[in-house]
């Protein structure tokens, strides 16, 4: 009896940072925004103590809406260039 599913199981082989570095090359704009976030939320924890009379809230609210707005513009970026990619730079047959 055939179950009519043939997985390769060879996909499910590859480690961490393998499958890491393969979707980085498949959309290498979201290492870029994941870098981005982590590079934002570092500044932001440097500079909490340096925050002044600033309420802790009002700062993490800043700190989260600039993180998440380079992670949006740049997903969008990438969305942009995989349109160019797709549309426009092929090459006519």
């Amino acid at each position: 009896m055939s179950t009519g599913t043939d997985v390769s199981l060879s996909s499910y082989d590859e480690d961490q940072r393998s499958k890491l570095i393969r979707k980085a090359r498949e959309a290498p704009f979201v290492p870029i925004g994941m870098a981005s976030f982590a590079a934002i939320v570092a500044y932001g924890l440097y500079k909490l103590k340096s925050r002044g009379n600033t309420k802790m809230y009002v700062h993490l609210i800043h700190m989260r809406v600039a993180a998440q707005g380079f992670v949006v513009g740049t997903m969008t970026l990438g969305m942009g260039y995989s349109m160019y990619k797709e549309f426009w730079a092929k090459p006519k047959p």
